[in-house]
């Protein structure tokens, strides 16, 4: 058996001074401390090799939590003609279910050696939105290439970003077709190699240095015959969204949104189950999208999806504590409506 060894405590990332036990980063004390003698709600495993210290804090691309969660707070919020109690919303809703002819639903997407979760967070809940509204009619996927190196405002591009902005610049600039790296998918496929970030993965170990954010070029691939500026997709009614009411209601009548919380060092060792900080500390900010919602075993959760590749977590997504706030997640939610 293992001997845990607690270091020091720190205060949680959910209100309160709670206490949680440090064993540093990406260390097997921890995943037994989880597994054998926390009380918690999920289970933990090797995700990351031990020594990918550096390459874990580069996935991390909200650098800064207080000024992301002063952006969303400037967007307009989101405001329901008729507004919906938790009672008269479904207590379980995947949306992998209820739009089976949307197939972006059921991705996750690889943002590589670069922390462009922002970007990704992004994209892939638009993506996921037009196919929604149009009925299916709309199916393709966002680019993420274009989005990260071209959005000036958003932040840095692998040095990171904010959500919020990314939806701005959808409504007033618009994002072209583009899939994932390789796919020669739509008018700029992301450029930046998917990589293996685990233990178990198939492709080639991340490793090495943060690769350097492409530069903007509004050009398409030869291979796409419509032209940059033609192929430009609009956002209209960027908002913000807070409550936990408000967040599920969204997610039923308009399909996915984006979402930055704080990233502990346990998180990083999910496996299954429902998410909530136990050990650790803060490494940084991080954006993904929430999907759906439910109950598991009696514990209230959002559905996420990542963009670490699927040998990540649970096939790449993840359950966190809802109506806590666990970790931020549900002070930092934005979204918009497409353009048809």
């Amino acid at each position: 058996m293992l001997l845990v060894v607690v270091a020091t405590v720190l205060v949680a990332c959910t209100a309160g001074q709670v206490l949680f036990p440090d064993f540093g980063l990406l260390n097997d004390d921890e995943i037994h401390y989880i597994n054998n003698i926390a009380d918690t709600t999920w289970k933990a495993g090797r995700n990351f090799h031990p020594k990918d210290h550096g390459l874990v804090r580069k996935l991390l691309g909200v650098p800064n939590m207080e000024k992301s969660e002063y952006l969303t707070r400037s967007l307009p919020r989101r405001q329901f003609k008729t507004k919906l109690s938790s009672a008269k919303l479904p207590e379980n809703f995947d949306p992998r279910v209820e739009f089976p002819h949307c197939p972006s639903l059921k991705e996750v997407r690889d943002q590589g050696n670069c922390g462009s979760c922002w970007a990704f967070g992004a994209v892939a809940a638009m993506t996921d939105r037009i196919c929604i509204y149009s009925k299916g009619k709309e199916n393709f996927h966002f680019s993420a290439e274009d989005l990260l190196s071209c959005c000036e405002s958003c932040g840095d591009g692998c040095d990171g970003g904010f959500p919020a902005e990314a939806w701005n610049f959808y409504q007033n600039t618009g994002i072209v077709s583009g899939g994932q790296y390789n796919s020669s998918e739509g008018c700029q496929p992301y450029l930046i190699p998917a990589c293996d970030h685990h233990t178990t993965g198939h492709l080639k170990p991340c490793g090495g240095p943060e690769l350097p954010t492409p530069p903007c070029k509004k050009v398409c691939e030869p291979s796409y015959t419509v032209p940059y500026a033609k192929d430009k997709h609009f956002g209209v009614k960027t908002f913000s969204i807070s409550g936990e009411e408000n967040i599920m209601q969204e997610l039923v009548e308009n399909g996915p949104v984006e979402a930055a919380f704080s990233v502990y060092s346990d998180f990083l060792n999910y496996k299954s189950g429902v998410y909530q900080h136990a050990s650790g500390t803060e490494l940084g900010g991080h954006a993904v999208k929430i999907i759906g919602y439910g109950v598991e075993n009696g514990t209230k959760y959002w559905l996420v999806a990542n963009s670490w590749n699927p040998d990540w977590g649970d096939k790449g997504f993840f359950k966190i504590l809802r109506g806590r706030d666990e970790c931020g997640i549900e002070s930092q939610i934005v979204a918009g409506e497409p353009k048809l």
